[in-house]
């Protein structure tokens, strides 16, 4: 399974942006905040691993 990190780049309303840390890529991903943990705040590490997201620490 893969496993990816990301960094909470901009949070607008009910969507999180996400930017992977291990890629230099100008597009960011769009995730509902409903899928990711309720405590992120912008700048926060998390880790996409088995279909599901987790703060890293």
């Amino acid at each position: 399974m893969n496993r990816f990190e990301y960094i909470v780049a901009e949070i607008d309303g009910d969507y999180a942006r996400l930017r992977r840390t291990d890629q230099e890529e100008d597009e960011l991903k769009l995730v509902a905040r409903a899928l990711l943990p309720p405590e992120i705040t912008e700048g926060t590490k998390l880790l996409y691993e088995w279909m599901s997201y987790s703060i890293m620490t």
